[in-house]
């Protein structure tokens, strides 16, 4: 079973991830865009059981489009979102794909509220891949 590490830019804010992820996706709202920094926002899911945290980390909690909450840890040293939680999903912990800095970590299943995604951004096609609005 592989274990991934993601870590924030400083090194400080680490995760260890056991195991494949529930789910990727990609996020078009416009706050993942804002937080970071880019056209979308990209999340590989695992259950609590397969995740472990080291370092310390600032939480920002806001909510979501569809109301719930949404609570980012990131690192206080270099800003860097490295996990969340989504109360909608409290058995998942989301961790930023990016920060695996891995380029062979698998494509997304799922592409959500493209209604706001650039239009110049193609997204992954196939089999399984759900796209929502």
């Amino acid at each position: 079973m592989p274990t991934r590490h993601a870590v924030c830019s400083c090194g400080q804010l680490r995760v260890a991830c056991e195991g494949e992820p529930v789910r990727v996706s990609i996020c078009h709202c416009l706050e993942c865009q804002r937080r970071t920094g880019s056209v979308f926002g990209t999340q590989a899911r695992y259950t609590r059981a397969q995740v472990r945290m080291e370092g310390k980390a600032t939480v920002y909690a806001r909510k979501g489009d569809e109301g719930g909450t949404v609570t980012f840890n990131f690192c206080p040293v270099c800003g860097s979102t490295v996990y969340w939680q989504i109360d909608k999903d409290p058995e998942l912990v989301a961790v930023a794909v990016g920060a695996f800095a891995d380029s062979g970590f698998g494509p997304p299943q799922r592409s959500v509220y493209e209604r706001r995604r650039h239009g110049w951004v193609v997204v992954p096609d196939g089999p399984g891949v759900e796209h929502l609005e």
